[in-house]
């Protein structure tokens, strides 16, 4: 079958949106140079492309470039449920970015044009098919990132973040890249179910010392893009020096990059033998470092960015867990597949409302600062100190946030029916350790009135509103979740 044939135009309708809203973003900027309009149209391509990916989601799983069985683009609902995520995030970031924006410390041409790369590189790695795909679309969405985390005029930590940022990246990508070249020497595939098919086929192939190298170095190149830990010094230390929404943008959509590529390749194309003692080791790791050091920390981001961390351990366990599991039912797997997206869209939703609140809270060119400049923030500014603490409550997996209580639930209950029983004990204790950072903050926020906070912009104060709404739907339903992940 050839490859102009077997074009879906539809499946690719979500990536020509999201294209299309960065080259419209540049001609709105040249021709006109408004602020509003610029900011206007990148708002509207990113709901464009959200409605897109759901309607290309329609209809069941959709494949394209495809050479005989092999395809190197594959959209189904889970792929819709990926690219539509990272087009609502694309937006809230938009919407947290108006202050930064109106305030003049980051030109608005570039910064929404970088913001719609990224959203492109995203909506692609959802349907990413073979190995090239999917490090090319991840690195269409990490790239634009060295440049918004830097891009704040005047800003020295912001430069020396973005360097950081970029080195430790190039380090992380030529490292995938290894492993997938030597993939590729093994097994003379690159496509994932291929390379899934042909490991599994030959057991001489998987006990080759060359393919478990490939594999470990693939694993642990895109472990970088979750902030896994050892490979996570970079993230404190570039979300801090970020622009607030750049941090939004990094600690949400940056990690749930990371998520899915390492999703596709665990499930499709690597052998668990080597994948699941990795990936666990690291779920241990990172989990347990990341919470542990977040006990210390007084910086508001700081302490949002090794949480994250720890959630990304959450995240990861499940993928050891059915990794280790690759001879067990099917449905074993499966949980653990819809366990591990489902955290992911729970975390991003309250990460994200999260650092809307605390955006709401601080100058509109202003980082995060430190805990004490938020005492007694939710006593001035109730509705958005509420909200605040709903979001840490569900990142802590207390109710009445719902939605990280299920999150919680969920990978536990998959690492129980994948008979990975230590690391749901693991996972438990680690939860509860998360509490008295969590807590801590939310108690912040409702003491004695420290010094004053800046006033909620509006625009900030609606994406603040929409995210929690959104937490609080998939709290009370979590099945909606639950079954496009399982997809």
């Amino acid at each position: 079958m050839s490859l102009v044939q077997s074009v879906d135009h539809v499946a690719l309708l979500p990536a020509y949106l999201a294209a299309g809203t960065a080259v419209l973003v540049l001609l709105a900027d040249l021709l006109v140079a408004r602020v509003a309009v610029t900011v206007a149209v990148a708002a509207t391509g990113a709901t464009a492309t959200a409605l897109g990916a759901a309607l290309a989601g329609t209809g069941g799983e959709r494949r394209t470039f495809c050479v005989g069985a092999d395809c190197s683009y594959v959209f189904g609902g889970r792929a819709a449920l990926v690219g539509a995520l990272f087009a609502l995030l694309t937006l809230g970031v938009l919407a947290l970015s108006g202050p930064l924006l109106r305030a003049g410390r980051v030109p608005v041409g570039e910064y929404c044009f970088l913001l719609a790369c990224a959203m492109t590189g995203g909506v692609v790695l959802g349907a990413a098919g073979d190995l090239i795909t999917l490090v090319v679309a991840l690195e269409t969405l990490t790239l634009p990132l060295y440049v918004l985390v830097g891009l704040r005029r005047g800003s020295l930590a912001g430069a020396e973040a973005a360097v950081t940022f970029f080195v430790v990246s190039v380090v992380a990508t030529a490292v995938t890249l290894l492993g997938a070249a030597l993939l590729y020497a093994v097994t003379g595939a690159l496509h994932l179910d291929r390379l899934g098919v042909t490991l599994a086929a030959d057991a001489g192939l998987r006990g080759l010392p060359l393919t478990t190298v490939a594999v470990a170095l693939v694993v642990a190149g895109l472990a970088f893009k979750v902030a896994a830990v050892p490979f996570h010094a970079w993230a404190p230390a570039t979300y801090d020096g970020a622009p607030l929404p750049v941090a939004a943008y990094l600690s949400t959509a940056s990690k749930l990059g990371g998520v899915v590529a390492l999703l596709a390749v665990v499930q499709r194309a690597l052998p668990g033998t080597v994948t699941g003692p990795v990936l666990a080791g690291l779920a241990v790791l990172t989990m347990t470092v990341g919470n542990l050091v977040a006990l210390r920390q007084r910086r508001t981001v700081r302490l949002l960015a090794w949480s994250s961390v720890a959630q990304a351990g959450y995240i990861l366990a499940p993928l050891g867990a059915l990794a280790l599991a690759a001879g067990r039912t099917a449905d074993a797997r499966a949980g653990a597949y819809a366990a591990a997206v489902a955290y992911a869209v729970f975390f991003v939703l309250l990460e994200l409302a999260a650092f809307a609140a605390l955006v709401a809270l601080r100058p509109a060119d202003g980082d995060g600062g430190t805990l004490a400049d938020l005492r007694g923030a939710a006593r001035r500014h109730p509705w958005v100190g509420g909200a605040f603490a709903l979001a840490l409550v569900g990142l802590a997996g207390l109710p009445p946030g719902l939605a990280g209580l299920f999150a919680k639930v969920t990978v536990v209950r998959a690492l129980l029916t994948g008979h990975s029983g230590w690391l749901a004990l693991l996972v438990a204790l680690n939860a509860v350790l998360g509490l008295a950072y969590y807590l801590r903050l939310a108690a912040t926020l409702y003491a004695t009135p420290g010094p004053a906070t800046a006033r909620p912009a509006r625009v900030v104060v609606v994406a603040l509103g929409t995210a929690t709404a959104l937490a609080v739907v998939v709290g009370f339903a979590p099945q909606i979740v639950l079954d496009l992940a399982a997809r």
